[in-house]
């Protein structure tokens, strides 16, 4: 380049289509709602965030009700996918103990996916999002029986299970000083 001119981006002032530019939305909803919720995040910011017009948020979704609903869907999407590709090649325990590795290391490493996770529970309240809430539940718990053969008792106490390590990551208890936190935690990796 000469030096009259400096170097320019060309991904800055190249021009997305639509689908690409509802791909960056979703992702920066999916961190808006999962620090704030269905109720507490304004799709302003989400537009302003995203760098668009609230117009053009809105002609991409229809509503915010929409847009809540597609990352949900697509917070449960990512995590199927990860417990496929956690079990791929495996069956019963071994499976469920490689599903559950692989839950807790993204759990631990990304926290928003977790508070996008719990937000999306909260906010059940609305049928709507209860609906997507409970077909992306079920395709998890269908993954699960099927690569375990497991009767539903067990796989009922596995996602118990989950759903407590849920509550640890959330209230940080993992090397918490508390002695009711780490009898919490006795027995419950790799069980």
């Amino acid at each position: 380049m000469s030096d009259n001119f400096p170097d320019v981006n060309p991904t800055a002032t190249q021009r997305l289509t639509a689908a690409q530019r509802r791909e960056e939305i979703l992702e920066v909803a999916k961190d808006l709602f999962a620090e704030r919720g269905l109720y507490g995040t304004s799709t302003d910011e989400i537009a302003r965030r995203a760098g668009i017009s609230q117009p053009y948020l809105f002609r991409l979704f229809g509503t915010k009700k929409d847009l809540y609903i597609a990352t949900v869907e697509r917070c449960f999407e990512e995590t199927l996918e990860m417990f496929r590709s956690a079990s791929s090649g495996l069956t019963g325990k071994p499976a469920l103990d490689a599903i559950s590795k692989a839950y807790h290391e993204t759990v631990l490493s990304d926290p928003r996916r977790l508070q996008g996770q719990m937000q999306a529970y909260a906010a059940c309240d609305d049928p709507d999002v209860r609906e997507v809430c409970r077909r992306g539940y079920g395709r998890l718990v269908e993954h699960v029986e099927a690569v375990s053969a497991f009767p539903s008792e067990e796989v009922r106490n596995f996602f118990a299970v989950g759903m407590l390590l849920n509550v640890i990551a959330s209230l940080e208890l993992l090397g918490a000083k508390e002695k009711w936190a780490g009898r919490m935690l006795e027995g419950l990796w790799h069980r």
